[in-house]
This record gives structure tokens, C-alpha cells and sequence, in this order.
């Protein structure tokens, strides 16, 4: 790269550098920074022949060697060759590292959102954030699809888990703390010259995702996700705005719209909110991200498509496959002035304000150093806090819990005790999740077992199938893994399969205790009565020990509900009159 352009002078104001680079960039340079590509779509030497601004890793979008060196090296990969290009501007890769940087094997995964809502602890996720930061950083990538801002309003979306509450308040402050987390430059971090933010957070989905109408989406067999809401502005500015009206006063730089609609109109294409509102009122300085290939939604035409997205005001344009298709049609576009170029000069500057905001220019490949922070024990003792943090104690009877140490008989039963997989759910290795046990860490059992005294002999049976009666009985049930629109479920009831298994084990257990894992309240009304203890887990990630802490009495239970648990499916969606089976707030000590 040359020396010696303002825009390379590291101690020139921002607005300079910006402003001197914009003027020597051509047409076709700027409309490559308005596009992100994802990593299977692009081949190698395309980032410079295109001049691509941004690469991400969509979920599941991992190298080759899935360990943080093959990471760096990919990321690192992408890197190189942007800076090889005429005028040197470096490449923003994004990855969603929604609870931890969880389509890597090693990271460490933290509880989903909806568990870190019921610790109501901003100082907890703000330190999820920073650790979060350090481990995307460590593989060369700056920027965060997180978090999810969102208060659900029907539990039978399949995002549910990827929000801190119902609680509009409370999902603002967590969600909030989380972005400074990943955002704040750490005391002992010596920034580039310029820079003001350590990676960039991403609240989203803008606007009014979570409030969508069943049978609504357009999508697949999906229901909730990526629905239509009917609505007046004054409930939309009271239901979904606060989060990022607090979001952007606290130094947002990077936020995404929704695949969903409000009143018909796609929010990619809602110039009203996104420009009007957002940029102007609000006065969001940074830049709008698409979701992923939520342009093309817009229109069977992509040049229309790109058209009515770019001029309501999104800056770049999300895509996993023929980005080259995309550039075409927005340079034809800008050509025709169906485009302003004075829009794309306003697009690019906000790209380029927060590559400046990163220190990108002077220090574009993360930290290497701190690979050591990957999987830590600091940050597997920190997501092992927030676990037990996030446990809601539902029912205790007969002082069932505090479990003794020195017990006699354990018996433990269900698939789920015994997968990180299913502790961790969806967006964890690949975009589903899975059972099967991808990420290291310690499972619920293996937490169990570390705790029982060595007078107590635990035994697992994943069927339940036992032959005696034991002292306690401890069984683990719940949700499988999945994410957005593939967890709408009509149905929030145990499986068939979960409910012979707790009734099967009330009949081998003095004392039963039932743990669900599950990404939202589920309906568990009949089943109540066959476990004298209740604990709602969530999706607590890869420390499971968590679990076994509060199970034996070393942490007491403080989790209290982000999230009414109805009694039935006439409960959903919530109405404020419903008497819940537990309210929120509810938890017991």
C-alpha cells in the first residue's frame, strides 16, 4: 500500500482520513465495500479483484481446520488480499458469536440469552461480552451479529432463546451491557491511533421480529420467523424501539433490520424506519447490515431488489452466493441514478467510520495473542458463573435440594445429561446444533459426578432403565436443538419420549428432580407433580458444572423468570390476564 494519502496517516482526524479516502475511491471500489460474501461464496483472489469490504462466516461457516489456528489462518487469508488491493482497505469479517464464538471447536459457549436474562445481572453479561470479544479477536474477527435486542412476544418463535425477556426494560439493559462488553476498549489494551471500539456488536433484528403473527412467514414451514405484524406506530415505537434507541446512545455502530415485515412492508425495504427513523431520528451514526440473502427477498428481481434496498437505506448488502450478480445490478443501478451516488457515498462513509472506529487501517489482523484466551479456564469458570446464575428454581418440596453429598443411590437418566450438545442448542459448530457433544466442556453428569461425595454412587442410564429404588433421582429432559424458523412449534408440550421418561423415574426414585433444557417456557403443568423439584436450565453451553453447583448447595439458586411460564397453550401467546403457571420474576431460593 502507498504511504503518504491523508487517509493512511494515523494521526490525522477520522473525518479526514474518511473524507480523503472516499475522494480517491472509483464507482466500482465503493460498491464492493456495500458487500458482505459469505466465505463458501467466494473464491480465492476475489476479495481483491472485486475490492469485497466485508466476509462473514454464516452459521456453521467454519474452515477446514475448525481450531483457532485454522481460523486465523483463514480469516487472516481474506485479510491479505484486501490489503493488496489499490488503495489498501481492510476487510471486516463477521461471525455469529451469538453466545460465544460457537461455530469454533474449543470456544467457550455461554448460556443463550434467555438464561442470562433470568441472572438480571448486567454486569455478568457485559463480562460475557468481553470475553466473547477476546475470542473472536484472537481468530482475526472484529465483528459480532449480537445481540439480539428483542422482546419475544410469542414463545413459540424458534429465536426465542436469542432474547434476554419479555420484559422490554430488562431486555434493553442486558442486551445493552452486552454490546459495551464486546465494544469497550479494555484497560489493558493500547488501542490503535483513532480507534474507540475493541470488536463491533450488532444489535438486531430491526424491527419488530418477536411480535410476529402465527401462519404469517412466507418462508419454508416456518410460522413465526420472518412473519408480518399489523400494527399502529405508536405500539411499534413503545414495543420495539426502546432497546435501540438505548442501544445507539450507548455507541451502536452496526445494526441489522429484520427479515420480518410490519403492516406488509419488509424492513429492508422500510425506508420510514430505517432512514427516517433510525439515521435520522435516532441519529444512528454507523452502518445498516442485511441479513443474510434478505435483499433478494425483496423482489424476484434483483435489480429491483437491490434498488428498493440501498435507497431505504442499507448500506451493505449480506449474500451467500452470486455476489458478483449483486454488484452488477447496484453498479447498473448507480449508472441509471436509480441509485444516488450521493447514497453510496453515504453507505461507504459510514462502512469506512467504523473500520476507522476498529483501528482496522492501522491493525487489521485481531490478536493473535490472545489465543490463549480460547476456552480459558477464566472464561469456562466465568460461563460456569453465569450458568448458575441463570437456573430458575421452579418447585422444592420436601427439601429435595440442596442435594447431600453424601447421598447413598443417585440415579441420573435422560441423553441430554450427558451432551454438551444439547446443554449448548443451536448455533453451536453448525446453524441447527446438535446433540452430539461438538464442543468440549463438562456435561451435566460429569458435573454430578465431580460433586457426589464418595459415599454416593451415581449411576446413568440415558433410558432411565433401572432395576432399584434410589435415594435421588435426577432426570434431564427437554427441547432439542434448532434455531430461528426451524423452532417454531405450535406445540410447546414435553415429548412423548421425556414424559415416560420422568414417569419412569418417579417410580425409581425416592426424590426426583427434573432439569429441563429448553429454549423458552414449555408446557410442563401435568408433569409437575410426578418430580418434587423443578429446575428450568435453559441452554446453559458447554459448563455444565453449573448445574451440579446449585444441585449440591454450593451456590444457591438467584435466577428469577425473564419469560410468564403458561400453564397450557391457551396461555400463548401471553395474556396480560392469564394467571401463569409462574409468573415472571418467579424463582424460588
Amino acid at each position: 500500500m502507498k504511504q503518504g494519502h491523508t487517509y493512511q496517516d494515523s494521526q490525522a482526524p477520522i473525518i479526514e482520513r474518511i473524507r480523503d479516502l472516499l475522494g480517491r475511491m472509483t464507482l466500482v471500489e465503493k460498491i464492493g465495500q456495500m458487500v458482505q460474501i459469505s466465505k463458501d461464496g467466494i473464491q480465492p483472489g476475489e476479495v481483491k479483484q472485486y475490492f469485497i469490504g466485508s466476509v462473514l462466516s454464516a452459521g456453521g461457516g467454519f474452515p477446514a481446520d475448525n481450531t483457532p489456528t485454522g481460523w486465523l489462518a483463514m480469516v487472516n487469508g481474506f485479510q491479505a488480499e484486501a490489503l493488496e488491493t489499490r488503495l489498501g482497505i481492510p476487510l471486516l469479517y463477521g461471525v455469529d458469536a451469538v453466545h460465544g464464538h460457537g461455530n469454533m471447536v474449543g470456544a467457550t459457549i455461554f448460556p443463550h440469552q434467555i438464561g442470562l436474562g433470568a441472572s438480571r445481572n448486567p454486569d455478568l453479561v457485559r463480562r460475557i461480552g468481553e470475553a466473547t470479544a477476546r475470542e473472536i479477536l484472537a481468530t482475526g474477527i472484529h465483528w459480532n451479529f449480537a445481540p439480539v435486542v428483542v422482546s419475544a412476544q410469542d414463545i413459540r418463535w424458534g429465536r426465542t432463546y436469542e432474547t434476554y425477556s419479555e420484559d422490554i426494560c430488562i431486555a434493553s439493559e442486558l442486551a445493552t451491557a452486552y454490546m459495551l462488553g464486546l465494544q469497550s476498549l479494555p484497560q489493558d489494551f493500547e488501542p490503535a491511533p483513532g480507534q474507540t471500539i475493541y470488536t463491533l456488536a450488532t444489535p438486531k433484528h430491526f424491527l419488530g421480529d418477536g411480535g410476529t403473527e402465527w401462519g404469517t412467514s412466507t418462508t419454508g414451514d416456518y410460522q413465526l420467523d420472518q412473519g408480518d405484524r399489523t400494527i399502529g406506530e405508536a405500539d411499534v415505537r413503545s414495543l420495539f424501539l426502546p432497546p435501540y434507541q438505548q442501544a445507539v446512545s450507548q455507541g451502536a455502530l452496526s445494526i441489522m433490520p429484520s427479515y420480518s415485515s410490519l403492516n406488509g412492508i419488509k424492513m429492508h425495504a422500510n425506508s420510514y424506519w430505517l432512514t427516517d427513523v433510525l439515521k435520522g431520528e435516532l441519529g444512528f451514526p454507523g452502518l445498516i447490515i442485511s441479513d443474510l440473502n434478505a435483499v433478494q427477498q425483496l423482489s424476484d428481481d434483483c435489480y429491483e431488489a437491490v434498488v428498493t434496498a440501498v435507497n431505504a437505506g442499507m448500506d451493505m448488502l449480506m449474500i451467500s452466493l452470486d455476489f458478483k450478480g449483486l454488484l452488477n445490478q447496484m453498479r447498473r443501478a448507480v449508472e441509471k441514478e436509480d441509485i444516488p451516488p450521493a447514497r453510496v457515498d453515504d453507505a461507504v462513509r459510514r462502512i469506512l467510520h467504523v473500520k476507522f472506529a476498529l483501528g482496522l487501517f492501522d491493525r487489521p489482523f485481531g490478536d493473535p495473542g490472545l489465543q490463549e484466551a480460547i476456552g480459558s479456564d477464566a472464561h469456562r469458570q466465568l460461563a460456569r458463573e453465569a450458568v448458575r446464575e441463570s437456573l430458575v428454581l421452579l418447585k422444592n418440596e420436601a427439601e429435595t435440594l440442596p442435594i447431600s453429598r453424601d447421598l447413598g443411590l443417585l440415579y441420573v437418566a435422560g441423553a441430554k445429561a450427558d451432551s454438551t450438545g444439547s446443554q449448548s442448542g443451536g448455533w453451536t459448530v453448525t446453524w441447527q446444533g446438535t446433540n452430539a457433544s461438538l464442543q468440549p466442556g463438562t456435561t451435566i453428569l460429569e458435573g454430578i459426578r465431580a460433586l457426589a461425595g464418595p459415599d454416593t454412587t451415581v449411576e446413568y442410564q440415558p433410558s432411565g432403565e433401572f432395576k432399584g429404588i434410589a435415594d435421588v433421582g435426577i432426570v434431564v429432559v427437554g427441547e432439542n436443538p434448532y434455531a430461528e424458523g426451524v423452532g417454531d412449534r405450535e406445540d410447546l408440550g414435553l415429548s412423548h419420549a421425556d414424559i415416560q421418561l420422568i414417569e419412569g423415574m418417579r417410580e425409581h426414585s425416592k426424590r426426583l428432580v427434573a432439569i429441563l433444557l429448553s429454549g423458552r417456557p414449555m408446557i410442563i403443568t401435568d408433569q409437575v407433580p410426578l418430580a418434587d423439584a423443578w429446575v428450568a436450565a435453559w441452554l446453559p453451553g458447554t459448563e455444565g458444572g453449573g448445574v451440579a453447583d446449585a444441585l449440591f448447595g454450593d451456590y444457591p439458586f438467584t435466577g428469577r423468570l425473564a419469560y410468564a411460564w403458561p400453564r397450557s397453550m391457551d396461555q400463548v401467546p401471553r395474556n396480560d390476564g392469564d394467571e401463569a403457571l409462574y409468573p415472571l420474576g418467579y424463582g424460588l431460593p
